[in-house]
């Protein structure tokens, strides 16, 4: 697969550029490389596409901040893609040299670059979204999900087109199954072909003479699925991921949108996650900082794991388990389970327990010391947030 280049680079622009900037670029790269002033030049297509999906992540702040903390990878790599198509690509062309029409109407753009539904071009189904909760398990190490869903599929009686058994269709007389038709106008970059949506197929380049029962000429039909979703380790909460082709088809054949998952994290009953790492609090006695415990069982995202305190432990120490955290969606490792002792001091004693305590609080390893060695508890608690 190849790699995907840079959004700002694609566009041309720096990492600080402001709205009206990337809108500039955008603009500019359209014209260049839309595909109805390289009719003979395939890549073109591919830069148009390219730059339209840039511009899509950089102009949407929700994406921007997404894209600008984890990548390509945070924008959903599931099934190969983001799931762009030429109608979403035209749309925002449209959008990009504004809509001179007022209250909703045509951009002039649409009609010289051929915008709106296109026979040719093909049709996308809409994109389906659910949310998915995923556990702390899951999200450390990654996971595969069955999830059921409710798509419109392709109707096999008529094959998708929405013909009696499928073969009672005609091509369009007015379009020849083209979707549109065309004429040739004068515009500010020069004589251009103008195509409009065929009124009398509506852009789809065909004519059915009788509908398909099964689907009442729709093409598809409601069906319930269950899908395996492969989740990456590393995901956070709020992430989109994405599969593609298992949105919903369109009516009377077109490729599948895509199914977007949200990620949903559930919150653990003891364990927290900060970033690669996750936090649990060991909470002990005073006796048991002052002499020591070994083999405490503590739990982890994989079950339980034993460690030893060493005496004299001191409150805020923090001991590190290396590779018990959670993978990076990158690839880089996997965060630490970071263990922080909190030392419980009771709030009530008993008579007994008050005259012990008398008797040792004199003694000189319970006179408190400032030692140089030992870090401040403002320097803890600094180090405990920086990690």
């Amino acid at each position: 697969m190849a790699t995907k280049k840079d959004y700002y680079e694609v566009l041309g622009i720096g990492k600080n550029a402001e709205v009206d900037e990337i809108k500039k670029a955008y603009r500019k790269k359209a014209i260049e490389f839309h595909p109805d002033k390289n009719p003979d030049n395939p890549a073109a297509e591919d830069k148009f596409k390219e730059a339209a999906e840039a511009y899509d992540v950089l102009s949407t702040p929700e994406k921007r901040r997404q894209y600008d903390r984890y990548g390509h990878q945070g924008m959903g790599n599931m099934g190969g893609g983001a799931g762009f198509d030429m109608n979403d690509i035209f749309s925002q062309f449209s959008d990009i040299f504004g809509n001179r029409g007022g209250g909703g109407g045509r951009s002039p753009f649409d009609d010289i670059f051929g915008g709106g539904n296109s026979g040719q071009r093909g049709k996308r189904g809409s994109n389906l979204r659910i949310k998915l909760k995923l556990t702390l398990q899951d999200i450390a190490d990654g996971a595969e999900k069955q999830v059921k869903i409710k798509r419109h599929v392709s109707c096999k009686p008529c094959n998708g087109n929405g013909s009696k058994n499928g073969n009672s269709v005609k091509n369009c007389p007015t379009c020849q199954g083209s979707g549109q038709t065309r004429r040739v106008v004068n515009t500010m970059l020069g004589q251009m072909m103008s195509a409009e949506t065929c009124r009398t197929c509506q852009g789809e380049g065909r004519i059915i003479e009788q509908k398909c029962e099964a689907c009442s000429g729709d093409g598809r039909i409601l069906e319930e699925e269950t899908i395996s979703i492969k989740i990456p380790g590393g995901v956070v909460e709020g992430m989109q991921l994405s599969m593609q082709g298992k949105g919903n088809v369109p009516p009377r054949g077109g490729s599948a949108g895509d199914l977007i998952i949200l990620v949903e994290e559930e919150p653990h009953i003891s364990l927290h996650r900060e970033g690669k790492n996750i936090i649990f609090e060991q909470k002990i006695s005073f006796a048991d900082a002052a002499l020591g415990i070994n083999e405490v069982e503590i739990p982890t995202v994989n079950g339980t794991q034993k460690i030893n305190i060493p005496a004299g432990t001191q409150p805020g120490d923090m001991i590190t388990l290396k590779g018990k955290g959670i993978k990076d969606i990158e690839g880089y490792g996997k965060g630490d389970q970071l263990v922080y002792v909190n030392v419980w001091i009771p709030k009530s004693l008993t008579k007994q327990e008050r005259e012990l305590l008398e008797q040792l609080k004199d003694f000189n390893n319970f006179v408190p010391k400032s030692e140089k060695s030992e870090k401040s508890i403002f320097t803890r608690v600094r180090d405990f947030f920086s990690f």
